[in-house]
């Protein structure tokens, strides 16, 4: 802070986000507070979901589920149904759909002119989230990326950038992952593990709370 004003603010104003998420729910994981206060603070955020990943739904429950959860997921965190993008991409496959995904992405790129994208870790290992980390740099090199983190599949990350979250924001990010009732069966999918880790990566910086990234291409303009 300088004079009470955001030195990144000044250095960088940020107006319009992307996220890039792999599946629905990863982008909330990864940096659902961050978003929120960016949100609050007059950005407008894209999010897009390269897959409701249909075919890991639980038999009980209905195959579109998550395309409604991530709706109520993004809601909550200040985004615009409008600006809530779902694709179609097959779970688990994106490798094999590379070019597709990059020309998907290049058309992002044309529509919205992102000021800042938020994308997968390179060293997360699963195969959806490589190829998401893989094409993003291809499509949105000339852009500020910060990688985000999803601790249950990275081999290995960088803490290089840290956003301080206030509890206010924490908890927006806590209400959003909770409409994902279909995904309740995962072990990290809970209020707990959430809050752990903001508090560790607060501990950090020397503050209460905050969200990590790896700076994978910092643009000043």
């Amino acid at each position: 802070m300088i004079y009470g004003v955001d030195l990144f603010v000044i250095i960088n104003p940020i107006k319009n986000i992307l996220v890039l998420a792999p599946h629905t729910d990863d982008g909330e994981f990864g940096c659902g507070a961050t978003i929120a206060r960016y949100v609050e603070e007059g950005a407008r955020v894209i999010y897009a979901a390269f897959s409701a990943a249909e075919q890991s739904v639980l038999p009980h429950l209905p195959r579109d589920i998550l395309r409604t959860e991530v709706r109520q997921a993004t809601s909550v965190l200040g985004i615009a149904d409008k600006d809530c993008l779902v694709f179609d991409f097959d779970v688990r496959y994106f490798p094999e759909q590379r070019q597709r995904i990059l020309d998907k992405m290049i058309e992002l790129q044309k529509e919205y002119r992102p000021d800042m994208v938020f994308l997968p870790s390179i060293n997360d290992t699963h195969q959806d989230h490589k190829t998401i980390a893989e094409e993003g740099f291809r499509a949105f090199k000339r852009t500020t990326m910060l990688g985000y983190e999803v601790p249950w599949n990275n081999l290995d990350f960088r803490t290089s950038c840290f956003f301080e979250i206030s509890e206010k924001f924490l908890l927006k990010k806590i209400n959003a992952l909770e409409k994902y009732q279909s995904q309740k069966h995962r072990n990290y999918a809970n209020e707990e593990f959430i809050r752990s880790l903001a508090l560790t990566r607060g501990v950090q910086i020397g503050k209460r709370y905050a969200e990590a990234f790896e700076v994978v291409r910092w643009v000043i303009s």
